[in-house]
């Protein structure tokens, strides 16, 4: 990930597996919420009871999965999760392509089917507008409740998410930069970001990740000045950033950012 940057969010402490747990239900399968079916008609709410179930279902077996792995296990588990419906995906289109769950709920079944026409180029995400805890649950759940389909699509609605936060998050950086010279804010709002991905997730980036965030904000360097108005020597930022290709030139990339 270039800068390790993620889907972002305002700096808050990581949540809890039991209030994320809880907060898979609480996005787009409420009851009362409708969403859009592959005709483009609205599904009523109590259609949306059966994923919110599936989505309950898929948090314990990922807070079990989570609890019994350590960081490095629980990366390469994420990489073997991703790697067929990304980098491998092609390969296998006819073999997904003909997946049908196993079941004779029609909801399921035809939501089975969006996903396909979706990753096909036809018609609308069936999980379009879920939270990003929630994309995770579809995309690295393994059970089969999901078809390779659906977990593509989910995986293509939290990258098209990332997408709009990281240009986002880079243009408020970008104007730090320009006003004072630092980078502090965007620090946090990247480290706070990283402190709200589910496990599997932060599993994917290297140990070193957040404490060199922690001590870049300490730091509070500044890069046209090249002075440590915090914690740190000036030197020290040198050394963070020059042993890194995901933090290095950092100032660099923003002085000649072409992001609005």
């Amino acid at each position: 990930m270039t800068i390790g940057i993620g889907p972002f969010t305002p700096v808050t402490s990581q949540s809890t597996s039991g209030s994320r747990t809880q907060g898979v239900l609480t996005t787009g399968t409420e009851k009362g919420e409708s969403t859009t079916s592959s005709s483009g008609s609205s599904k009523p709410s109590s259609q949306l009871s059966t994923l919110a179930q599936q989505l309950s279902d898929s948090a314990l077996r990922a807070e079990e999965r989570d609890a019994s792995l350590d960081r490095k296990a629980l990366g390469q588990k994420a990489d073997a999760l991703l790697q067929p419906i990304t980098r491998d995906f092609h390969l296998h289109r006819a073999k997904y392509d003909a997946e049908v769950p196993n079941t004779d709920d029609p909801e399921l079944l035809d939501r089975a089917k969006q996903a396909t026409s979706f990753v096909s180029g036809r018609g609308s995400n069936p999980f379009s507008g879920l939270s990003q805890d929630q994309l995770a649950l579809i995309i690295y759940n393994d059970s089969g409740t999901f078809t390779a389909n659906e977990r593509k699509a989910a995986w293509k609605e939290e990258y098209d998410q990332e997408t709009a936060k990281r240009l986002a998050v880079i243009a408020r950086g970008k104007l730090e930069y320009e006003q004072t010279g630092k980078m502090t804010e965007f620090f946090k709002e990247v480290l706070g970001n990283y402190n709200e991905l589910p496990p599997i997730m932060q599993a994917q980036y290297p140990d070193f990740y957040a404490p060199r965030l922690e001590h870049l904000i300490e730091m509070d360097f500044n890069f046209i000045t090249h002075r440590a108005e915090g914690k740190g020597a000036p030197e020290d930022i040198f050394d963070i950033l020059m042993s890194s290709d995901d933090f290095a030139n950092l100032g660099k990339r923003f002085a000649n950012s072409t992001v609005s």
